[in-house]
C-alpha cells in the first residue's frame, strides 16, 4: 500500500503536475487517489470533501458543508469519505476534517454552516 503526502514535496521533488490549485500531487497522482479534483479547480472551489468515521460529529460535519453550500449558491456536491484507507491519504489524524481542493483547511471539530461559507470566502471561491 502506498500513501501519498499531497501537502509536502520530497526533496529535490518538482511540482509536477497541471493542477491549477497548490497540491503540489506527483503528475498523474491526483487524477488517480483523489478523483482528479484538484485538476478542475481553476475558478474557485471546484470540490468539497468531509473526511469522517460515520459518527455523529462526522455526519453533523457533513450537513453544515452541504448548508453552506446552499446558503451561498454554489452548484457543488460534497463528498462524505468514511473509507479509513482513503481518509489516510489526506493525513488527517482527527475527524471530521474538511478537504477544499484536494486540501485540508479543517480538521478534529465540527465548523457550523457559516464557519465553512466563511472559510469558502476566505479561499476565494
Amino acid at each position: 500500500m502506498t500513501l501519498f503526502n499531497f501537502g509536502k514535496k520530497k526533496e529535490g521533488e518538482k511540482k509536477t503536475t497541471d493542477c491549477a490549485c497548490t497540491c503540489s500531487c506527483p503528475a498523474g497522482e491526483a487524477e488517480k487517489i483523489m478523483n482528479a479534483c484538484c485538476s478542475e479547480a481553476k475558478d474557485g472551489v471546484s470540490c468539497i470533501k468531509v473526511l469522517g468515521a460515520g459518527c455523529k460529529a462526522c455526519h453533523e460535519q457533513y450537513e453544515n458543508a452541504k448548508q453552506a453550500v446552499k446558503d451561498l449558491g454554489l452548484d457543488l456536491e460534497i463528498e462524505y469519505i468514511t473509507d479509513m484507507q482513503k481518509v489516510m491519504e489526506y493525513g488527517v489524524m482527527s475527524m471530521p476534517a474538511l478537504v477544499v481542493d484536494e486540501k485540508v483547511v479543517a480538521m478534529g471539530r465540527v465548523l457550523k454552516a457559516a464557519d465553512v461559507a466563511a472559510l469558502l470566502h476566505k479561499l476565494d471561491f
